[in-house]
């Protein structure tokens, strides 16, 4: 602040500080603070109260739907919801909604059987409720004491409707006494972080539950407790390892974006001339004057079973697309790394650029005529004055990675796992569940920054350095 008021003056360095200040506390801070609000709130409509009131209002449904269908009828059936429902020839009875029904000749049969009502089938004590800590199904009527009670198809439709009209009545009791307990108890908790740690049962047969016991990957999961058997079922953790796979992508794909990067930003750097070095860097920006999506829908006409790659293999007679043995590029997790890497390379370059124009040649120089190695040179001399640039350069392209979104949607298109990136996405506005996409969200970015500060800890960067 002080270099700020000498070289700008007071008023000025103070405008900065002020527009900084503004800028962290609305655009990053208050935006965190409250998606972890939201975080905290379990779902309305996970709460046992509300899932009453639906049971409720299921259950009036069916009764309403029901009351349609009770009329007293002669040589008449039922069709659903009212409408004609065609059949294969003779003569056409009245429906239950006033419409004609054509039957397969003759009359009808008298006994009315209603069609398959949803919220009649809904209807029914045991519906389950969300208990994220726990991997057994937990239904209302355990939970609260209540009667096993549904409506039953088989009986007639005045049974049917009055089995409706109890469980109505006592579901609405139910709701409201739940509601009014709810209110006494905090909103907050961390029940949707639980969702994210909680393990679904994976369905196997016997003989697929011993396969999956010799896979790598699932002994990799079981060992660091993604996936594990209780009483002979198979259960994982999907969030979690959404999450880890993620996040092991994305330091791979920054880890070969420094191996790839490193040898060209010397080159720039220190390695040639001037002109050669604004050449390099030319061809470095043309490809990123273009717009992100755009250079990721050429990769998808490179990777499509017609596409580029393809073609090529099918030109040197490796294979036959018209036989339809094109490569399924699009189903492989190696493809979407590529294509990350490609994609946020460039912010790996700039900083290791930056900081190794600034070192001295001479050092260089004066290694190499004291016998320094290739390796000992870059080891001794390179590396620890580009350091920062190493830090800033890995630290962009990890976050960037993690949080891809259009790479993993676009070029898998929903035939690979997803990336945890898209999870969140689903929970917010495919799901409509906002509460746990805001934990998801909050989380990922907790962890990230853990991981940031771990990489930090162990390469011993620090912020000035940043700031160099």
């Amino acid at each position: 602040m002080s270099e700020l008021r000498r070289t700008y003056g007071p008023w000025l360095a103070a405008f900065f500080f002020a527009a900084v200040a503004f800028w962290a506390v609305v655009l990053i801070i208050a935006p965190q603070f409250s998606i972890f609000e939201v975080s905290m709130r379990q779902p309305e409509r996970q709460l046992d109260s509300a899932v009453a009131a639906t049971l409720a209002r299921d259950a009036r449904t069916c009764q309403t739907v029901l009351a349609k269908y009770d009329l007293p009828l002669k040589d008449s059936a039922p069709s659903n919801g009212g409408l004609a429902i065609p059949n294969m020839g003779g003569m056409a009875v009245p429906s239950a909604g006033g419409m004609a029904i054509p039957t397969l000749g003759g009359a009808a049969p008298s006994k009315q059987v209603r069609p398959y009502i949803l919220q009649c089938d809904r209807a029914r004590t045991d519906v389950k409720l969300v208990r994220p800590d726990i991997v057994e199904a937990v239904t209302l009527r355990a939970e609260h004491d209540l009667p096993a009670l549904s409506v039953d198809p088989g009986r007639d439709l005045k049974t049917q409707m009055q089995q409706a009209e109890r469980i109505a009545v006592l579901a609405e009791a139910l709701a409201d006494r739940l509601a009014q307990e709810e209110a006494q108890r905090s909103p907050y908790g961390l029940g949707n972080y639980q969702i994210l740690a909680s393990a679904t049962e994976i369905p196997l047969s016997p003989e697929s539950l011993a396969a999956d016991r010799t896979r790598f990957w699932s002994q990799v999961q079981r060992a660091i407790g993604l996936r594990y058997e209780q009483g002979g079922k198979l259960y994982a953790r999907l969030g979690l390892t959404t999450l880890f796979m993620t996040l092991a992508y994305a330091v791979m794909a920054t880890g070969l974006s420094l191996a790839i990067c490193y040898p060209i930003a010397y080159n720039v750097a220190l390695g040639s001339r001037p002109a050669q070095a604004a050449w390099l860097m030319l061809g470095l920006l043309i490809p990123y004057a273009i717009v992100e999506l755009m250079r990721i829908y050429a990769w998808v006409s490179i990777l499509e079973n017609n596409g580029l790659l393809n073609q090529l293999l099918d030109w040197a007679g490796l294979l036959s697309i018209e036989a339809g043995e094109a490569i399924q590029f699009k189903r492989s997790p190696l493809t979407v790394f590529v294509v990350i890497v490609y994609t946020y390379i460039l912010f790996m370059v700039f900083p290791l650029v930056n900081v190794m124009s600034t070192l001295d040649r001479s050092q260089i120089e004066a290694a190499r005529d004291l016998g320094a190695s290739t390796w000992r040179l870059h080891w001794r001399v390179v590396i620890p004055h580009a350091k920062p640039g190493i830090a800033v350069g890995c630290i962009a392209t990890f976050m960037l990675c993690a949080g891809a979104f259009s790479v993993p949607r676009i070029i898998s298109r929903g035939l690979q796992s997803e990336w945890f990136t898209q999870t969140i996405y689903n929970k917010f506005f495919e799901s409509q569940n906002g509460n746990v996409g805001a934990a998801y969200a909050f989380a990922f970015m907790a962890l990230c920054f853990v991981l940031v500060a771990l990489f930090m800890t162990l390469t011993k960067a620090r912020l000035k350095d940043f700031v160099r």
